[in-house]
């Protein structure tokens, strides 16, 4: 890698960000070859030009940005995505891992941070800001099973959704929580209800909290 030039995909729905990071991508000596506003589009252009680094923003329009990184890296897992956000909360770091992201920077990060980052994980290193890498070491050293343990038939964000069903949260915060469209989360709902075979919500939340999930709260209503 060192020999080659890096090559990297901008996503973000913000122009002006876009072209900042292109400016400082571009005068390090990585290759832009491509940048999208959308989820569809990051999937798409990734896909196509096989770009080394994708650097992901996760609140975009159409695909959010993690259902776009684990599309990147289920189609091609070579592809590093950085994920370069203003969201710093739990649900997002994790979902963001899950999904395959080999790094997690928030927009405030310096340039030289953000440059180091871009390096490192095309060369298969994971990168985290200080307070997120605090954060994700804490979780790895008090790590509980969890869903994905109890459910192997779910996808990971699945699991997510089935932890904040259970947890009693309505569709519009589970939809805050994973920052997805409230009709994702319904496609999210129904593919649960077919894999575990039940009827409803209720019959769903049962389910889960029989296997650990969940504060034992009645469900928020809809």
């Amino acid at each position: 890698m060192s020999d080659e030039v890096l090559r990297a995909l901008i996503v973000d729905d913000h122009p002006l960000f876009r072209d900042g990071l292109r400016t400082l991508l571009s005068s390090s000596g990585v290759d832009v070859v491509g940048e999208a506003a959308t989820g569809s589009e990051a999937v798409s252009i990734a896909v196509e030009a096989q770009p080394d680094v994708v650097l992901m923003d996760l609140q975009i329009p159409e695909v959010d940005g993690i259902e776009a990184t684990r599309r990147i890296t289920s189609s091609a897992p070579h592809i590093a995505v950085l994920v370069l956000t203003m969201f710093d909360d739990d649900d997002s770091v994790f979902a963001a891992m899950r999904a395959g992201a080999r790094g997690y920077l928030l927009k405030g990060a310096d340039h030289t941070d953000i440059l180091r980052a871009v390096t490192a994980v095309a060369r298969g290193d994971a990168v985290f800001g200080p307070s997120i890498a605090d954060r994700v070491l804490r979780f790895f050293s008090s790590r509980q099973p969890g869903p994905a343990d109890a459910f192997p038939e779910l996808t990971g964000r699945e699991c997510e959704v089935l932890e904040l069903i259970a947890d009693g949260h309505t569709n519009d915060v589970i939809a805050r929580r994973l920052v997805v469209s409230g009709k994702t989360v319904r496609n999210h709902i129904s593919n649960i209800f077919a894999k575990l075979h039940v009827a409803d919500r209720a019959e769903a939340i049962v389910r889960a909290r029989r296997a650990g999930l969940g504060t034992g709260d009645d469900p928020s209503p809809d």
